[in-house]
């Protein structure tokens, strides 16, 4: 059985976030790092937080990109290194929090990020890691409690670190910051929270409790992200598409499958995640057709699909009617990538648990059916 550990202490509910001065101080923490981006701060989100902050006074780095990037973390390191820094707090979606994580491990283990790729075995090597606060601003990748950390290398590529002690410490999860969110974001980063749902649910590895969460999540995504896309406004959905995001990065542990093989070379090309896994979505379902047939029958229990419905059709109508986009052309891929895309999802490790083992062809043969 894999380790399954929730001890990271959530705070959750409108208004968590008046407690950040307080949390600070209890983690002892004298000068925080503020890891956000541009669009948090013209949102008056990084104002609320570092009004909250009080008495503390954070140093702000707002330069995080869509997919966080090595040159930003050694911007972080500099800042970390000048101000005298001793903790981070992470203000954000997956990007920030991302980068957070990475500013966490690096000051307090030394070396390149590239030295803890969980490829080469270097996230084994991963201990305590300096103090984080994890503030999502977005419901959708639940990366305030994974304990992974993706992140693009200044050749380009992208590695991920994964361990958990890279948890951050504390988590404040408030719905009220996602009220700014537009509906297409609203749309592409909720679908991520339901994804992992799907694919924990679908994953080869036996974590029946993360399992039975992922469940929870899908089924709390399917019922609420329509609503949250059509009204940010109301409350009840956004509350509930923070839970199901949060309950998505829980359920992790049981592991993810192929759309996220996928997803991961595409965002090389700057892609947004939440966007492309809409699009896969579907695809990695269909393939896998057979090979997860009692998670498959939990799933549509809990997201309603009519009987007689496929998997894989209702999950592209969904996609299509939150107003994402269901084919790879829509967002400019070219076809010539797709070899070498293919190649590389074969070799990542969520891969290894999908349910239905897939080769570099095989993945090739999905990208080109999700061009369309």
């Amino acid at each position: 059985m894999p380790t399954i550990n929730y001890l990271t202490r959530i705070e959750f509910d409108f208004g968590a976030i008046a407690g950040l001065g307080s949390e600070i101080e209890r983690m002892g923490v004298k000068r925080p790092l503020l890891v956000t981006d541009r669009g948090i701060a013209d949102a008056g989100i990084l104002q609320r937080a570092l009004d909250a902050a009080a008495p503390s006074r954070p140093i702000v780095y707002d330069g995080t990109t869509e997919n966080p990037t090595e040159q930003s973390l050694l911007d972080c390191l500099d800042i970390w290194n000048d101000k005298g820094c001793d903790g981070v707090i992470a203000l954000g979606g997956g990007s920030p929090i991302d980068l957070a994580k990475a500013v966490a491990l690096l000051t307090s283990h030394g070396g390149s990020l590239a030295n803890y790729n969980v490829k080469t075995g270097g996230s084994a090597k991963i201990g305590k890691v300096s103090p984080q606060i994890a503030i999502p601003t977005a419901a959708g990748t639940g990366a305030e409690v994974g304990r992974a950390c993706v992140m693009s290398l200044l050749d380009g590529s992208k590695m991920v670190a994964v361990n958990l002690n890279m948890v951050a410490d504390l988590v404040i999860c408030d719905p009220e910051l996602t009220h700014s969110l537009p509906p297409r974001l609203t749309a592409a980063t909720g679908i991520d929270a339901l994804s992992h749902g799907v694919e924990t649910c679908s994953s080869s590895l036996d974590n029946p409790p993360a399992a039975a969460i992922g469940l929870e999540a899908v089924r709390r995504a399917a019922r609420w992200l329509p609503v949250a896309v059509e009204n940010g406004a109301d409350r009840t959905a956004r509350w509930e598409m923070m839970m199901a995001s949060l309950m998505g990065g829980m359920c992790l542990q049981k592991a993810l499958g192929g759309a996220h093989a996928m997803a991961t070379p595409l965002g090389e090309l700057h892609l947004h995640h939440g966007t492309l896994i809409g699009i896969l979505l579907p695809h990695i379902l269909r393939f896998n057709k057979g090979y997860a047939d009692a998670a498959y029958g939990d799933l549509a229990d809990a997201m309603k699909v009519p009987a007689g419905v496929e998997l894989d059709d209702w999950m592209t109508r969904f996609v299509a009617d939150i107003g994402l986009p269901t084919g790879l052309s829509a967002l400019g891929v070219d076809e010539a990538l797709l070899p070498a895309i293919a190649e590389k999802a074969a070799k990542d490790h969520l891969s290894a648990t999908n349910p239905r083992s897939a080769d570099a062809s095989d993945y090739l043969t999905i990208l080109r059916g999700a061009m369309a």
